[in-house]
């Protein structure tokens, strides 16, 4: 009898935007649009010898992600999305995302190309509905490009529209968010993601940081409780931290990362846990042309890491999820108790960060407020509990802490 096929998502990285914004930290190349030909062949080329590893997988996402894929144009997505057709066993209703910029993704008869050629979810990065808000962040586009952006996927026949927004940003006052957010929920898109703007070292926006009126901690901390309100009383439940959709409608590509699925990344950047390995590439476009044609190193990680000593992945990711954490599930993978976590979590219950349902333990909108101190107590009380187990091991005492 033959194995079941495991799942399989597929990342694919395009690095090319027209502009960079001020808070952007990933990696994405304004300027060159003089090398998307290159590329585009460097990655099918990629995408094309690394198919044999996944004979035993059946890709069941695909993910254009960025820098701009919508700024790729759709001659050169359909060449890279046929090569994953044609080299990669794709379920029959597997989602394959693409990500858009709202300045380069307004003409619906070239959006229509891309869904005929088996694009089925587009997510539009939006984030915000105010024009002065836009410019101020170095976006290129206008809150008119998005309506009409969002009117020519509908055109095309994307049933699975997902908005980006940023909450947070420069003079940002938690009236002008609500007014965003309702413009997006006007907009009826299936998924919203909202995030908090990070200032992140190394960016345009960390040099002007002092004086670009941000709002406080406490600030953004409204307009999150707000957001989770606000868009569970328009049909939007939340299920990730940032992430809020209709039923049915969770993103399933980014639902890997959370819950310890497979994926593989392909380009400058890219990151990958496949095959029991978590790997990236160097973020240099020219380097992953050459690696490609020249079969010269590319990686700048490269980690094998055991079923079981993925439990530290497993309770920080788990804990950015409305699902939460099931303890049985720990302890049928990891081979030891959950009771470690009791105590800490108790403390959360207290503090009404933390609650317990149908034997699963999540965070409250108020715990996603201070996950990173929760998911820090949740880790001590691990090491812990391996110091303890370590103890006992040196005393001969080897018996298997488990029900």
């Amino acid at each position: 009898m033959k194995a079941p096929l495991k799942p399989l998502g597929l990342y694919i990285h395009i690095p090319f935007c027209k502009q960079k914004c001020v808070y952007c930290d990933f990696y994405s190349l304004p300027r060159e649009e003089g090398r998307m030909d290159d590329y585009v062949d460097a990655l099918c080329a990629h995408l094309t010898e690394t198919a044999p590893f996944a004979a035993g997988h059946q890709v069941d996402t695909v993910y254009f992600g960025g820098g701009t894929p919508s700024y790729l144009g759709e001659k050169r997505l359909v060449k890279i999305l046929k090569t994953v057709l044609k080299r990669y066993q794709v379920a029959r209703d597997a989602e394959i995302t693409l990500e858009a910029n709202p300045d380069s993704a307004g003409d619906w008869k070239a959006l229509k190309v891309l869904r005929k050629a088996g694009f089925n979810r587009i997510s539009l990065g939006m984030q915000s509905a105010c024009d002065e808000e836009l410019q101020s962040i170095g976006r290129v586009h206008t809150m008119d490009q998005v309506r009409l952006a969002v009117e020519a996927a509908r055109k095309a026949k994307f049933d699975n529209l997902s908005l980006d927004l940023i909450y947070g940003l420069p003079r940002q006052t938690i009236q002008r968010w609500a007014e965003n957010l309702a413009a997006a929920v006007d907009l009826a898109p299936e998924h919203l993601s909202c995030y908090g703007l990070k200032v992140e070292e190394g960016t345009p926006l960390f040099a002007q940081r002092d004086e670009a009126d941000l709002p406080g901690d406490e600030e953004q901390a409204d307009m999150y409780l707000f957001t989770v309100d606000y868009l569970l009383r328009h049909g939007y439940r939340q299920y990730e931290i940032s992430n809020f959709a209709r039923t049915g409608r969770a993103s399933r590509h980014n639902l890997k990362y959370w819950t310890l699925g497979e994926y593989a990344g392909f380009g400058p950047g890219a990151h990958s846990d496949f095959g029991g390995v978590r790997y990236a590439y160097e973020k240099d476009l020219e380097g992953y042309i050459r690696g490609v044609r020249d079969h010269t190193p590319m990686l700048s990680e490269n980690d094998r890491i055991p079923d079981l000593d993925r439990d530290t992945e497993w309770v920080m990711l788990g804990l950015r999820t409305v699902r939460g954490l099931d303890p049985k599930e720990f302890e049928r993978r990891f081979r030891r108790r959950f009771d470690c976590f009791l105590p800490f979590l108790g403390q959360c219950v207290q503090a009404g960060y933390a609650v317990e349902e149908g034997g699963r333990w999540h965070l409250t909108p108020r715990g996603f407020l201070v996950s990173n101190q929760i998911i820090g107590g949740m880790l001590d009380a691990l090491a812990e509990d391996k110091r303890r187990r370590a103890e006992a091991a040196a005393r001969g005492d080897f018996r298997v802490d488990l029900p």
